[in-house]
């Protein structure tokens, strides 16, 4: 499910926000992060990459009954609770040449996302059936995080934006039905 949230966001930059070409191949300009012999995380040069740099689980919007739900059918059913997702997805923009390239080409991201916050089935058809919906929102950490988060990348600090991506959904498809549990309360005048 993770995969599929990127590679969406991924396909969509790409599709929207393509290379300029100069006439010959065009080459994505929307990649994926690296990683090098030494475990460094690789920003390919000429290109915005992608990094998938923390997951944390939303707990605001728990469903009541965490372990059951009601098929189709109207039957009870005993399911482990939804285990809902935000992504935090860094954008990286690695023109060594051009600094400016690279300040283009990442307002030029942060101008789609501003305009483009929500994904859904309805304005987004392409997006995977079993992700209902995105929303992006733009994170601004302060030095220290930005800080932390370029040291566990062990690699020097490039142009960047990183985004909260809510919410990726995972939900349990081996429900069990439920047992109905009866209790016989005592009549007036037994003795229980």
């Amino acid at each position: 499910m993770i995969a599929k949230a990127i590679k969406f966001l991924r396909g969509r930059l790409n599709a929207t926000l393509p290379r300029e070409s100069s006439g010959g191949p065009v080459e994505e300009l929307f990649v994926y992060a690296g990683t090098s012999n030494d475990e460094r995380v690789v920003f390919k040069a000429d290109a915005v990459s992608i990094a998938l740099v923390r997951i944390d689980q939303e707990n605001a919007l728990r469903p009541p009954d965490l372990h059951a739900k009601v098929s189709a059918d109207g039957v009870r059913q005993k399911v482990q609770p939804e285990i809902r997702l935000n992504l935090f997805v860094l954008f990286v923009a690695r023109f060594p040449d051009d600094y400016s390239l690279s300040l283009h080409h990442l307002s030029r991201v942060i101008w789609y996302f501003q305009n483009h916050r929500v994904f859904n089935h309805q304005n987004s058809p392409d997006l995977h059936p079993d992700i209902p919906q995105l929303v992006l929102e733009l994170v601004a950490p302060s030095f220290s995080e930005q800080n932390e988060i370029w040291g566990a990348l062990r690699t020097a600090y490039q142009p960047s934006a990183l985004y909260k991506v809510r919410m990726v959904v995972f939900r349990d498809e081996d429900a069990q039905p439920l047992a109905m549990i009866e209790e016989a309360l005592p009549t007036v005048g037994e003795v229980p």
